[in-house]
């Protein structure tokens, strides 16, 4: 089961050893493991700015978004259900399931790690189970964050533009940021 701990407002008062902690602690349900029917749509929706939507109107508990993101789950033909034992329910997504919404960074170079607070409450250190990637569209760069098994964060633009000052204030070539041991350039592929 999810915790019941709220979550921290921001990262700001924690370290990264305590953001680890958190981020560990965190219980996610087995949603791979279960292969319930499908039953149909959901009626929900998240937005690109991580506003969950029931039936059209926005899901105004948080509590209730952390629950229905831990039964999230993204299927090999590319969409995405919500998922119980009994149950599998299409959700529409328009960009990312997730929105990571702030970074804290600690140390520099190849010992920098950085940990990020999404719109759920969770928390993520990037890394080599959780890459930092920036794709070219269009109307811009989009970078992201894998949160797990297919589910990514989209990084709010103000939180990339703090990635890429730090990234420029080491001068790398591809400008970028070590976090946790891996490397991640801040350069859309």
């Amino acid at each position: 089961m999810p915790s019941r701990t709220p979550p921290p407002a921001d990262l700001s008062g924690l370290s990264l050893a305590d953001i680890a902690a958190l981020a560990e602690a965190r219980k996610i349900p087995p949603v791979e493991s279960w292969n319930p029917a499908h039953c149909g749509d959901s009626e929900m929706r998240i937005a690109r700015d991580g506003t969950w939507f029931h039936q059209g109107a926005p899901i105004n508990r948080p509590a209730m978004v952390r629950l229905f993101s831990t039964i999230l789950r993204r299927e090999p033909d590319g969409g995405f259900v919500l998922v119980t034992p009994v149950e599998r329910l299409d959700i529409a997504v328009e960009d990312a399931p997730f929105v990571a919404l702030e970074v804290k960074s600690e140390g520099e170079g190849q010992a920098r790690r950085l940990a990020f607070r999404l719109n759920t409450g969770d928390m993520v250190v990037a890394g080599p189970d959780h890459p930092l990637r920036v794709e070219a569209r269009a109307d811009g760069p989009h970078p992201y964050l894998a949160v797990r098994a297919g589910l990514d964060a989209l990084v709010a633009r103000a939180v990339y533009y703090e990635l890429a000052e730090l990234a420029l204030g080491e001068a790398g070539d591809p400008p970028g940021l070590w976090s946790d041991g891996a490397f991640f350039a801040l350069e859309a592929a």
